[in-house]
């Protein structure tokens, strides 16, 4: 019995499952199977990771065959870590502060009105530090190239003999 791929068989030509599995087995024809072939792919480890497998297997092998003969022996010092009689109280001190803060009875207040005052300068005292701010910043900025050039003169007219004779006599 031959199987042909590009034969489809019909329903009535398909064979019927047997009762029986030992009867499917044996009527079993090999020749229906088309050949392949098979690629077996094996990933070998890169070298980078044989490198962390050997580190790693030396280090449990060192922790395996450790020998804890090698050691020696010390003294362990237990240290109190229980605080002293002045700490203790020093706690027992913040303590009472904090819970007299918590539970402080606030009934016992009396009730005060809050006045907001304003900080800000009056309006004049601005306006006076705008015209002495401008002021100052017109002096700051003065340009002398702007000014135009004059010659000053000198007059210190002296007195004549005639006039300083008149001086002293009167």
């Amino acid at each position: 019995m031959a199987c042909s791929v590009s034969d489809s068989p019909s329903l009535k030509d398909l064979p019927k499952v047997a009762t029986d599995l030992k009867s499917q087995l044996e009527a079993f024809n090999p020749s229906c199977l088309r050949d392949v072939d098979t690629n077996e792919k094996i990933v070998l480890p890169s070298a980078e990771d044989v490198a962390t497998e050997k580190t790693q297997k030396s280090l449990f092998d060192g922790i395996e065959k450790f020998d804890a003969g090698s050691l020696k022996h010390t003294e362990t010092q237990e240290k109190n870590p229980l605080p002293d009689k002045d700490v203790v109280a020093a706690e027992k001190a913040h303590q009472n502060l904090l819970d007299g803060v918590e539970h402080y009875d606030k009934t016992q207040m009396k009730h005060t009105e809050t006045e907001e005052k304003n900080p800000l300068p009056p309006i004049e005292a601005i306006e006076a530090e705008k015209e002495k701010n401008k002021f100052l910043n017109g002096i700051e900025n003065f340009d002398p190239t702007k000014l135009k050039h004059t010659e000053t003169c000198e007059k210190n007219p002296l007195p004549t003999k005639d006039i300083i004779e008149q001086e002293k006599t009167a």
